[in-house]
C-alpha cells in the first residue's frame, strides 16, 4: 500500500498539467496566458462542472494521500509530518476550490459568496506550499540539493506572485503569471517526491 501512496505527489504533479490542458480544450478561445486555471470552473463557463471533475476532485485526493503517506512513513520526523500535514491542507482547499467556484468576471468588484471562499482557498493552497518547502530549506534532515531547490522554488514562488498582483492591476498576463507561480510549487512537489522515494 506505501508504495503506491508514495507515488501519489508524482501523480498529482503531473495530473494538473493534463487536467488543465484537457479542460481548455473544452472551453472555446481560452487563454492560459490571460485567463486563471480556476476560471475554467468558473460560474457559467462551459467547462463549469466539467474542470472540478478532472481536476479538483481527483487532485484533491492525491494530495490528501501523499501527505498520509508523508506522516505515516516518517512518524518520528516531525519536519515531514509538518510538510505531510500542509499537503492535506492544500488537498482540502483543492477540493474546496473546486466546489465553490469563482466568479466569472475575476476583476468584479463585488465578489460572490461562493468566489470569497474560493479566494481563500487559494491563499491557504499557496501559503500551504510555501511553508512546506521552506521546512525543506531549513532542515538538515535533507540533501543539500533539495534544500536550495526548495529555497529556489519560494522564492520563484514569491516572485511570480508579486507580478501576478501586478498584472492583475494591468489586466494583461495574470494566468502567465498564476502558472509560473504555481508551478514553481508543483516542480517542488515532483522533486520532493522523487526525493523521498529514492
Amino acid at each position: 500500500m506505501y508504495s503506491f501512496l508514495s507515488f501519489t505527489g508524482i501523480a498529482a504533479s503531473v495530473w494538473i498539467v493534463f487536467g488543465i490542458y484537457i479542460a481548455s480544450r473544452f472551453y472555446p478561445n481560452y487563454s492560459h496566458t490571460k485567463q486563471f486555471c480556476s476560471e475554467l470552473g468558473a460560474f457559467g463557463s462551459p467547462t463549469q462542472k466539467l474542470s472540478p471533475a478532472i481536476n479538483n476532485y481527483p487532485l484533491s485526493l492525491l494530495f490528501a494521500l501523499f501527505g498520509y503517506y508523508l506522516i505515516n512513513s516518517h512518524p518520528d520526523h516531525m519536519p515531514t509530518m509538518v510538510i505531510g500535514a500542509m499537503t492535506i491542507i492544500h488537498g482540502i482547499c483543492t477540493w474546496v476550490c473546486g466546489y465553490f467556484p469563482m466568479d466569472a468576471d475575476p476583476y468584479t468588484t463585488t465578489p460572490s459568496k461562493s468566489c470569497k471562499i474560493h479566494t481563500w482557498s487559494g491563499l491557504i493552497m499557496l501559503v500551504s506550499f510555501i511553508v512546506a518547502p521552506l521546512i525543506v530549506t531549513f532542515s538538515s534532515y535533507y540533501s543539500w540539493s533539495l534544500r536550495i531547490l526548495s529555497a529556489s522554488s519560494v522564492i520563484g514562488c514569491v516572485y511570480f506572485s508579486y507580478k501576478l498582483a501586478k498584472s492583475l492591476e494591468r489586466k494583461t498576463v495574470p494566468g502567465l503569471y498564476q502558472r509560473l507561480s504555481y508551478g514553481c510549487q508543483i516542480l517542488w512537489l515532483l522533486i520532493y517526491s522523487i526525493f523521498m522515494i529514492l
